[in-house]
């Protein structure tokens, strides 16, 4: 029996292959392989896409939340406020820039950063308040950003946005990336707009952010070899411009099956016992299908048998931020943040792309069946 893979890449490519081959091999045929016309396109495009002014595309979404938080000139002594439950380079591009984390915990719920214990964190702030606040749309759900930005308004704290499991998802008719100061995506080939490789963009309103961006991604350099600032070598190749673009094109119609994925997947597993199905929402895209298991299940023993099984699955996330070595130094403690540290005791992502059959999902029932419920 054909195994299910948590992810299969191959079969998207195989959707437009016409369309990606075409536009690689006019890169290649053009010569101008860094910067020009497929780059700049791109970045106009989802530009347009998103509904922003401007868009600045770069090596990776790691480094657009690093360009980010350095052209919103935040450095040492500053602190950013995030959520101790996403993938690490959230919080090691606040590192990065010489400020410091500072988490608050997740709605058990939506995995998203618990809004209420925000405004508390902020209210209780005085006038050492955060210099940003950095949230994630985790796995593809959108966060509350008309609460989010009301409450950033009324402490005057401007947002980045962490889009890079998001890209698509839309809070009330809005696309995400576009609430904030800036939005950052990724491009990594498992992100729902994903290249054949690293790349990433940050989307702007601010024409003075965008040009500092684009400063700061070449080295510091506002024209060629004249250098005015400390910046680094952050740019997205043409040829993965180019394959973004076709991509773009059909990435909606991605985000609508990955949403009939998950549908089917809640028909399903609803009347499994003890188990939390992932929130939803209309604005959600699914980069990631993460239930939570009971607490007297044992997940990772779950996870051998379903890997045994042919069953692809993934845990994100193990391990809390704040409970990470590199982080000890914060001085948080185990049950500082109980929604997260439950959450990374109790998820676990199933397989979920946009080509997944009905049959490959009915199989994925019947062996969680076999483990969940007592014979």
């Amino acid at each position: 029996m054909n195994s299910i893979p948590l992810l299969d890449l191959a079969q998207q490519y195989q959707s437009v292959q016409h369309e990606l081959d075409q536009a690689v091999l006019e890169v290649m045929a053009s010569g101008r392989y860094i910067g020009g016309e497929s780059v700049m396109t791109f970045e106009r495009e989802f530009a347009e896409y998103l509904g922003t002014n401007h868009c600045v595309s770069c090596n990776s979404g790691t480094d657009a939340l690093f360009l980010a938080l350095r052209a919103l000139e935040i450095g040492p002594g500053d602190q950013v406020v995030t959520t101790p439950f996403t993938f690490i380079a959230t919080v090691e591009m606040i590192s990065a820039v010489g400020a410091t984390p500072v988490f608050v915990d997740i709605d058990p719920e939506t995995f998203n950063l618990d809004l209420d214990q925000l405004a508390a964190l902020l209210r209780a702030s005085g006038p050492a308040k955060p210099k940003a606040i950095l949230p994630v749309h985790l796995f593809g759900r959108p966060l509350d950003m008309t609460t989010l930005m009301a409450l950033a308004q009324d402490y005057g704290i401007p947002v980045i946005e962490d889009c890079a499991q998001a890209t698509g998802a839309t809070w009330e008719g809005r696309q995400v990336g576009s609430f904030g100061a800036m939005g950052c995506f990724s491009f990594f080939p498992t992100k729902n707009l994903g290249a054949f490789g690293d790349g990433g963009a940050i989307a702007t309103t601010d024409p003075k952010l965008a040009q500092r961006l684009r400063v700061l991604k070449e080295h510091g350099a506002t024209r060629r070899y004249y250098h005015e600032e400390i910046g680094i070598n952050s740019r997205l190749d043409a040829m993965q411009a180019a394959i973004l673009r076709v991509k773009l094109g059909h990435l909606d119609s991605w985000n609508q099956q990955r949403r009939q994925v998950a549908d089917y997947y809640h028909q399903l597993l609803a009347p499994l016992p003890n188990l939390h199905l992932p929130s939803d929402l209309p604005g959600h895209v699914w980069n990631q299908y993460s239930l939570r298991l009971g607490a007297t299940h044992d997940r990772d023993r779950l996870r051998s048998r379903l890997q045994e099984l042919g069953v692809g699955t993934m845990v994100y996330y193990p391990t809390p931020l704040h409970s990470q070595p590199v982080y000890r130094h914060l001085g948080y403690s185990e049950g500082d943040f109980p929604a997260t540290e439950a959450v990374c005791r109790q998820v676990l992502s199933l397989p979920m792309f946009p080509e997944l059959k009905r049959e490959q999902q009915e199989r994925v029932l019947y062996h969680l069946k076999q483990f969940l419920v007592e014979p």
